[in-house]
């Protein structure tokens, strides 16, 4: 099994996190090491600029390296303690490191990256059977602004399976319709219409104008009722 793809599928490396936790930046990649099994083995971490990451266990004994930990039918009691080492070690990097990734078009991580310089929140992935959709919500109110998900462009009645990546967010009312192109912006998809747009990001809307929809999101998610 290849445990570094499982650990870190969907995942974006945070390089400013790598330091924080450890990391050194030697020779053109990020370098961690950490003693594991009672200091019997030592564990390194290597994460290139590419976020290509790759490991190697030394056997502190022999100074040689070790990989039976890698080797699916190798289940020895001693062969299992390495292997958990290894995966919580990579696991902890994942979670205090990373973040993750779902969201793969340009348009898509822009809004992303935008909302969390302007705003300081990020996504949240609340559903394990839906783990392609993700909110975004107020610090103070906890009301949610922005929506990211995956769907069908057939959704919004579109003669194409082709799936797209789209952010809901919330309209004033009294301009929904007028928003309304059936280009870019559509009747909200799964949210409730009177009080909700969607917009796919496939370039037909300028980055400026979804940047202006997602701060009056934000405003009206802000609004006492």
């Amino acid at each position: 099994m290849n445990y570094i793809e499982k650990i870190f599928k969907n995942k974006n490396c945070s390089f400013s996190k790598l330091k924080k936790y450890g990391f050194e930046f030697v020779n053109n990649k990020f370098t961690f090491s950490t003693p594991i099994c009672d200091n019997q083995f030592t564990l390194y971490v290597y994460i290139l600029p590419n976020e290509e990451i790759s490991t190697k266990i030394i056997d502190n004994n022999f100074n040689e390296e070790y990989s039976l930990h890698l080797v699916d039918y190798a289940t020895g009691e001693f062969v299992v303690s390495v292997r958990n080492e290894y995966i919580r070690v990579l696991e902890d990097i994942s979670c205090k490191c990373f973040f993750k990734q779902v969201f793969k078009s340009l348009q898509a991580k822009e809004m992303i990256a935008y909302i969390n310089n302007k705003y300081n929140d990020n996504l949240e992935f609340l559903w394990e059977k839906f783990d392609d959709n993700a909110i975004i919500r107020r610090k103070d109110n906890r009301k949610w602004y922005c929506v990211f998900m995956k769907i069908s462009r057939k959704k919004f009645g579109q003669e194409s399976d082709e799936i797209v990546e789209i952010i809901n967010v919330r309209c004033n009312t009294d301009i929904i319709q007028s928003v309304i192109d059936y280009k870019s912006c559509f009747p909200a998809y799964h949210m409730n219409k009177k009080h909700w747009i969607s917009i796919i990001f496939d370039n037909s809307l300028d980055i400026k104008k979804i940047q202006k929809f997602i701060d009056n999101s934000f405003i009206l998610a802000g609004i006492k009722k």
